[in-house]
């Protein structure tokens, strides 16, 4: 049995898609089950020249041979997925929770209508804030109960913990960032749920005495899309300079990026209980690093920053992205 976690260590944007894709390759999981919010993040996957930006499946369906699950905690928005499962192929074994909730097009007028959600907080106006208020409210709509879902609809939890009493391998996919949890994040500015790695494991009705390890990855030079605190920021004319600029996957807004911040790295992997921390970004260190895929390959300078980041967050650095694409990785797990 094994039952890994991955989340973000920053606020989002940390390239969770990419590192899921390379450990479910990796590890050969029988089940990728994604956690977190809803459509409101975008995870992006290279693959070879094909690049994959998804909001609602998980990114590891790149490896063909994992049942893709969409967990009891997800909001989803039926069109969307929709789109996505003919867009990325995956007919036949993507399924969803009965008991996740349905985000309706009056959520989503909601959410960019109004004042303090699309100005003040930034919300990226996908309709995951007023769904999430419907389901605390108990008034929500449940997939069970979307007749065009009904080819997809299990129990997630069940399946999951089935594929473990049988020893087999599963990956927990999480979403956003710890930055813009509801609970740990920079409340106001934050998303409609915790973000946290027990948060996808509850998502996926997975109790913590199953889960072996906790992937948090961290973002060399973190990211921040919309408003909020970002105590490490840095200017546009600064991070051009550096050769950065990102946009969002679902917002396209233009990144804000800033410097690595070891205070905040060092509390999210305690309240994420990290037990193997990522890079991504190392390029962006040291340029000389772009491609590197063994530990040997990496300079001085990039070496100088892991060694600083393990000391941050308390345990080894064992998996350092060093490009876009999927291939493009040092893992020393």
């Amino acid at each position: 049995m094994s039952c890994t976690i991955i989340v973000g260590g920053f606020f989002g944007d940390e390239g969770k898609g990419k590192i899921v894709a390379h450990v479910a390759h990796k590890d050969k999981p029988s089940i990728i089950s994604r956690g977190g919010v809803g459509p409101n993040a975008g995870h992006t996957v290279k693959v070879g020249e094909k690049e994959y930006g998804v909001r609602m499946i998980p990114s590891g369906f790149v490896f063909p041979d994992a049942r893709l699950f969409i967990g009891t905690g997800v909001l989803v928005d039926p069109r969307v997925l929709k789109q996505e499962i003919e867009y990325v192929g995956v007919e036949g074994r993507i399924f969803i929770d009965g008991r996740c909730s349905i985000i309706e097009e009056k959520h989503i007028a909601l959410d960019r209508t109004d004042e303090h959600l699309s100005k003040t907080i930034g919300s990226t106006g996908t309709g995951c804030g007023p769904a999430n208020v419907d389901r605390v409210q108990r008034v929500a709509t449940q997939a069970k109960d979307v007749p065009e879902l009904a080819p997809y609809i299990i129990d997630a939890a069940q399946e999951v913990n089935n594929a473990l009493d049988r020893g087999e391998t599963v990956l927990l996919e999480g979403t956003q960032g710890f930055g813009i949890s509801l609970y740990f994040g920079t409340y106001p500015f934050v998303t409609s749920k915790d973000t946290s790695a027990s948060q996808i494991a509850a998502d996926n009705g997975v109790g913590p005495t199953r889960i072996d390890d906790v992937i948090v990855v961290f973002k060399a030079y973190p990211t921040r899309v919309g408003e909020g605190p970002f105590g490490t920021e840095m200017t546009k004319e600064e991070s051009h300079a550096l050769g950065i600029e990102e946009f969002g996957t679902v917002t396209h807004r233009e990144r804000r990026i800033g410097c690595w911040d070891g205070k905040m790295a060092r509390y999210s992997a305690m309240i994420n209980g990290c037990t193997i921390g990522a890079i991504t970004g190392i390029d962006n260190v040291d340029e000389a690093c772009y491609g590197a895929t063994e530990y040997s390959q990496l300079t001085e300078k990039a070496l100088a920053f892991i060694r600083q980041a393990e000391e941050d967050i308390g345990v080894p650095v064992k998996l350092i992205s060093t490009g876009p694409e999927m291939t493009q990785i040092i893992d020393i797990r």
